[in-house]
């Protein structure tokens, strides 16, 4: 008997280490604000939003449109579409590699998704980037699931919100990306002929060829808490004029005091936020009509 034995009580006795039982990877979550370490299933709960300090981590295109669409009625527009290798495009790799294993990283065949649904019983076409989609970067599928999606709010006659999440245009396929810019842009001159609103939400990061395109031009453009939203990364702007940029420069409330933003919403408010602008342009669409 060993000396350990002997110390042990008679109904305790060591465990094997090869038994054991590990703690499964990704249970817990580092804040990267506050460094408070979160479960990762409450952390989710809360819509991806710290409890103890509010910051807003990245969510996924398919777990946003889940917390903010009500859960009936929802249909999806423009999956069909899948992306083609037109400019038989290779860097350090092949584009149809990219492609692939972007789809087994995230399951979805594309950036972004768009879906029909209602927000508090007002009905809506909603389109969201999914940034872990080669950085949410625009590319022709992204600008013709964008255009379904506001073909088919103008076909139901109801608003057609984005939420935005992209580091910009895709670089695999060129001119082809820089080219949904203006079709996008097209696209929401004939919502707004027909009198139909367009929210845009700025989210974490939101730069390039998105937001010198469609992403500020909403009749009310929101956005998460210190989100990233420009055109160029800071780094390259400094690195180009050779000034040192003002502290938050291109944060979401930076651009609030310049007016590039409407409001800074907290994500857990956004659904009944939007729910109530809606209800409320509606009401100003229908008090037009009668003056009229």
């Amino acid at each position: 008997m060993s000396w350990l034995e002997k110390l042990l009580p008679p109904k305790i006795s060591p465990s094997d280490p090869s038994e054991r039982r590990s703690v499964p990877e990704g249970l817990w979550i580092k804040c990267p604000s506050c460094e408070a370490v979160l479960y990762k299933t409450d952390l989710e709960k809360n819509q991806n939003v710290c409890p103890h300090c509010s910051h807003h981590h990245r969510i996924g295109a398919r777990a946003r449109l889940d917390a903010f669409l009500d859960a009936e009625g929802r249909y999806e527009v423009g999956q069909e579409v899948i992306p083609v290798d037109a400019l038989k495009f290779k860097d350090s790799r092949k584009y149809p590699e990219r492609l692939k294993e972007a789809l087994e990283a995230t399951g979805e065949t594309d950036a972004l998704v768009v879906m029909g649904g209602a927000v508090h019983s007002l009905s809506v076409v909603v389109a969201c980037f999914e940034f872990d989609f080669m950085g949410g970067s625009m590319g022709s599928v992204v600008g013709e699931r964008f255009v379904r999606g506001v073909e088919t709010a103008i076909e139901q006659k109801v608003p057609f919100i984005c939420f935005t999440a992209t580091g910009g245009a895709r670089m695999q396929e060129g001119l082809l990306s820089l080219m949904q810019m203006a079709k996008t842009n097209a696209a929401l001159t004939r919502l707004a002929k027909k009198g139909l609103p367009y929210v845009s939400v700025l989210t974490d990061p939101t730069m390039g060829g998105v937001s010198a395109g469609f992403a500020f031009v909403g009749d009310v453009v929101i956005a998460e808490p210190k989100a990233l939203i420009g055109f160029a990364g800071p780094r390259v702007i400094e690195n180009t004029v050779r000034v040192k940029l003002p502290e938050g420069f291109q944060r979401a409330e930076f651009l609030q005091t310049k007016g590039a933003v409407d409001f800074i919403c907290d994500r857990r408010e956004l659904r009944g936020q939007i729910a109530s602008i809606l209800a409320m342009l509606q009401r100003q669409s229908a008090d037009a009509v009668a003056a009229d």
